[in-house]
């Protein structure tokens, strides 16, 4: 199969792409590269595609946001560097981050935190300790959030 592209046949494919998911700019120039195209036909077809509102970078953050929050259960530092990752900039950032209320952000946290220490079998506290802390602060979860949980965690024995 030949895998060259028009401008024309590019631009329906990758409108295909961000139609089914939200994509960033970042994801949509690989897909492009991965397709052959030049730098002057990936800023033709990402034009068009902002103009058109397949592609939207601040509706990708928000969504992003909303969603590793809710079902994958990430905080917000963890959200913070994934966003960064794919060079969403700092504004766009803030404002995903405010998809999250706080309420959300608290009940999400303590029910993965009481969850995960039950589930923590080691008999050593200190070890217990040291999983419970690196499971949740590997989630994305603040520091401060987590030692004040585990430090309730083990008073509730």
């Amino acid at each position: 199969m030949n895998d060259v592209y028009s401008i024309k046949d590019a631009l329906h494919k990758i409108e295909h792409y961000c139609a089914y998911q939200e994509r960033c700019h970042e994801e949509v120039v690989h897909k492009l590269r991965s397709m052959k195209m030049d730098s002057d036909e990936i800023d033709v077809i990402i034009a068009r595609l902002i103009s058109d509102n397949f592609l939207n970078e601040e509706r990708f953050a928000r969504s992003f946001a909303r969603g590793k929050h809710r079902i994958k259960h990430w905080g917000k530092i963890r959200i913070t560097n994934e966003l960064k990752a794919r060079k969403i900039n700092k504004t766009l950032i803030t404002i995903a981050l405010k998809e999250i209320t706080p309420e959300e952000y608290e009940e999400t946290f303590h029910m993965l935190a009481e969850k995960h220490w039950d589930s923590i079998s080691e008999t050593n506290s200190l070890k217990k300790r040291k999983k419970f802390c690196d499971y949740i602060l590997r989630r994305g979860f603040e520091s401060n959030l987590v030692y004040d949980k585990v430090k309730e965690l083990e008073n509730k024995k």
